[in-house]
């Protein structure tokens, strides 16, 4: 049995660990949660993690969830691979980025699919809803002219910032946002297209089966 266990589905934030696993050289195990048979809300997950949401990576010292924290966890606990700046100043301005995405950029995304969560009313939804392109788009504004002066999110080289990033930016289309009007993002994304680990994670996915109890 793996040290490491993922929890993850298909179109979630859950890509961006996926995505630093492989590039540790992990052992890891992939189980994949059906949404669809409201996985996240079995009573054994909600054991593992009563937030009812992935990610969640099971360790060797207990369960961590929330995107920002699992990597930092990959990047620390695999310092061979080089995804984090050992520098405590650059490893904070990851983690600054890092965070941007998390309660910025993904609250942006997360107000077209789940407004629902934010009111109750059907039009204050739809509004919500209507705002979500504007808010990418200035997101992507703020990546574009602040980041990606070089290849990379950092400027040290590749890091677990990337892999997140192109999470966020592969959501892009379905936020009515075209990348590219973005030309260092749209870069960005198609590098990261042709990483290995990418290509590795996603057919990972789409050989995985679905589980509705874990």
């Amino acid at each position: 049995m793996a040290d490491l266990t993922l929890y993850s589905a298909r179109g979630t934030c859950a890509l961006a660990t996926h995505i630093a696993l492989i590039e540790a050289q992990a052992d890891f195990e992939l189980v994949l949660l059906d949404f669809a048979q409201q996985a996240q809300r079995d009573a054994r997950y909600l054991a593992l993690n009563p937030k009812g949401r992935v990610p969640a990576l099971r360790t060797p010292h207990g369960v961590l969830t929330e995107t920002v924290a699992l990597l930092a966890y990959v990047a620390q606990a695999f310092p061979q691979a080089g995804l984090a700046p050992r520098d405590p100043f650059a490893f904070a301005q990851l983690q600054a980025f890092n965070a941007y995405l998390a309660s910025t950029m993904h609250v942006s995304h997360a107000h077209r699919p789940r407004a629902v969560r934010w009111a109750d009313d059907e039009a204050a939804q739809r509004a919500m809803q209507a705002k979500v392109p504007q808010n990418m788009r200035d997101s992507c504004a703020f990546i574009e002219a602040n980041h990606l002066q070089g290849d990379w999110v950092m400027k040290e080289g590749f890091s677990v910032a990337d892999g997140y990033l192109f999470t966020m930016t592969g959501w892009l289309a379905g936020d009515g946002v075209d990348m590219a009007e973005f030309p260092r993002i749209a870069a960005h994304h198609a590098r990261m297209l042709g990483r290995a680990s990418v290509q590795q994670a996603q057919a990972q996915l789409d050989a995985a089966e679905l589980v509705a109890h874990v």
